[in-house]
């Protein structure tokens, strides 16, 4: 089991593409205290993996004792950040506090694609320089890539780059409009390309000498099936069942892209969240809408609930609009 917390919504880029419309810091956001005692209830709830993200969680002033609660709390604390800010110190502090893995993000091979949608000159360089620097002190990282239009068809010279530059895993995320990347929908992958890439991203793992990991696209899981291919994952889509994400204020979300308030860890425990709240119990059911409802891959796939959230404005237990198996056309991709 795993679970986001976004400490933070600060951050010094502009993401074009950021789920949570990063950049200001809210006043609202939770305490070390409460998060001393959020991270307590986490692993209570018997979660194992604890991903510190944001906004850029590095900004936070108490990032490492965080990191370090979560350690002594059982937990395995990783990181989801842009790694501009992880200087030679700041890797050596991470590694210290414990941390485990850091994910960095990293949208291109090309400095100017990247940069033109993270919106800050020299952000390139800056996330390398950060991998280094992870490198140097022996502290595991990943790449991060979101995938839409415009970085479709560099994504196996963006896993090569990573396996060059030392990466464990080059996880791929797939474009879903919430926060500023609903002004960006267009350049969400649609069902054609979608399924391709899926087969691509398969195909190069054969390839890879390091783990890639599409996210946002539980229908790897099917492809996977289909290619005779085994993963070491149970399930493509977790959100509620194993997964779920917690805003800087403490409210809590199915995941970090399906906006639907679920609960908040000040005015009830996260363990008790988890375990009675309402709209969970529905992801748990697996009663999804259309094509979903009634799909033989439903046991390792369960559609993305927040892309279904999205395009109907509301109905997470939707079918999946970009699935192109729903439609039965999946073997001419």
């Amino acid at each position: 089991m795993i679970i986001s917390w976004n400490t933070t919504r600060e951050c010094h880029l502009k993401c074009k593409h950021c789920y949570r419309d990063a950049g200001t810091r809210e006043q609202s956001e939770l305490s070390f205290s409460e998060g001393r005692e959020l991270i307590a209830e986490i692993a209570k709830a018997g979660f194992k993996i604890l991903i510190l993200s944001g906004g850029e969680p590095l900004l936070r002033e108490d990032i490492f004792d965080l990191t370090s609660c979560a350690k002594e709390a059982g937990l395995r604390p990783v990181f989801g950040t842009t790694g501009t800010t992880i200087t030679p110190k700041v890797a050596e502090r991470l590694k210290k506090a414990g941390a485990a893995c850091i994910g960095i993000s990293l949208d291109s091979a090309e400095p100017a694609i990247h940069e033109e949608l993270r919106q800050v000159p020299g952000s390139f360089a800056a996330a390398i320089e950060g991998m280094n620097n992870c490198r140097a002190v022996g502290l595991p990282f990943q790449v991060h890539t979101t995938v839409m239009e415009q970085n479709y068809a560099e994504f196996e010279a963006i896993t090569d780059l990573a396996v060059e530059l030392g990466a464990a895993s080059h996880h791929i995320f797939f474009l879903v409009p919430a926060g500023r990347a609903k002004d960006i929908e267009t350049e969400a992958l649609r069902e054609k390309q979608y399924e391709q890439l899926l087969h691509r991203i398969l195909i190069k793992q054969r390839q890879a000498d390091i783990e890639l990991k599409p996210t946002c696209a539980p229908q790897f899981m099917r492809v996977a099936r289909q290619l005779g291919m085994k993963m070491r994952f149970t399930r493509g889509c977790l959100a509620g069942t194993a997964y779920c994400c917690i805003l800087p204020d403490g409210e809590v979300h199915p995941c970090p892209y399906l906006p639907a308030r679920v609960g908040n860890v000040r005015k009830m425990p996260f363990s008790e969240i988890w375990r009675t709240a309402e709209m969970f119990q529905q992801l748990r059911s697996d009663r999804f809408g259309g094509k979903c409802g009634t799909c033989n891959h439903k046991d390792v796939c369960g559609g993305c609930r927040a892309r279904a959230y999205y395009y109907t404005g509301g109905d997470f237990m939707a079918e999946d609009p970009w699935c192109l198996y729903r439609r039965g056309l999946s073997n001419d991709a």
